[in-house]
């Protein structure tokens, strides 16, 4: 499963879910939290329930619920009165114990839907690794601006202020075999900024991106799009696994293990995807 762009949309208004789920957004995300009113959750919760209803759409559909203890019992008691969607986001996640927690609810309401756990808290960030390694999480999404908030730092271009915990989460997002999704890029109107700092995150290690804006995600999938050397690398270690196995094999005078294979079955995936899009 790839999820190069994570494009959310607020949970009640019915054409932004319908706007969404026509894009080719990889995830995308029905959102309860943020992007809602406190008078209007519950009014999102039903537009929700109604997108799961009707929604066609070839992207994995997720549902971002409250935090535990603010809602989120609320959001998962509403779903199950609608289809399961494909994946749950957890807001705010600080301890392993609250990913948990859902899991038991889930498991009470009878929802087998996976969790991509937010970590955009100071406490959250030192316990990235822990949160990665319960069952039922999928991945980690980096939420630079509310970590800012939470540490009380300023917001930069250049991001030196949150470099340490965007490289935390992406190394315990590794640690794990789940998915690591960097922060979004605020300005929507800036095209060659977001592609900068997508390329970026890919050099760092993340497999996507958050989109606040349909206008965005064609630009993210590109930036993930592997370079002709990069594929044609991939392919051939895989070919050489099909000959060899999966040990430490050699390819062209270089030696091969697990790490490379992993990357270069990631690379193919990548590509996959990108011929997914056309």
């Amino acid at each position: 499963m790839v999820r190069r762009s994570v494009l959310f949309s607020p949970g009640d208004q019915p054409s932004k879910l319908d706007h969404a789920a026509a894009s080719e957004a990889d995830m995308i995300v029905f959102d309860l939290e943020d992007g809602v009113a406190p008078d209007r959750k519950q009014v999102a919760r039903e537009a929700v329930g109604d997108a799961l209803e009707t929604v066609a759409s070839t992207s994995e559909v997720c549902v971002r619920l409250n935090p535990v203890g603010a809602g989120g019992g609320a959001d998962l008691a509403a779903l199950t009165e609608a289809p399961t969607p494909d994946s749950l986001m957890l807001p705010k996640v600080s301890t392993p114990g609250e990913i948990e927690t859902v899991d038991r609810l889930c498991v009470e309401y009878g929802i087998d839907s996976p969790v991509v756990a937010l970590i955009e808290t100071a406490a959250g960030v030192l316990s990235a690794a822990e949160i990665a390694a319960v069952d039922r999480t999928t991945g980690l999404i980096f939420g630079a601006e509310d970590l800012a908030a939470d540490i009380g730092a300023t917001r930069t271009e250049e991001g030196q202020e949150v470099a340490f915990a965007r490289q935390q989460v992406v190394v315990a997002a590794r640690a794990h075999r789940v998915d690591a999704i960097d922060t979004h890029y605020p300005e929507i109107g800036d095209e060659e900024g977001l592609r900068t700092a997508t390329e970026q995150a890919r050099r760092l290690g993340y497999d996507g991106k958050m989109a606040m804006h349909p206008r965005q995600v064609s630009v993210i999938n590109d930036a993930f799009r592997p370079a002709d050397e990069e594929l044609t690398w991939a392919r051939r270690i895989l070919a050489a696994v099909d000959e060899q196995g999966r040990g430490v094999i050699a390819v062209d005078g270089e030696m091969i293990d697990s790490p490379q294979i992993r990357q270069a079955e990631r690379i193919v995936e990548l590509a996959d995807a990108e011929a997914g899009d056309t």
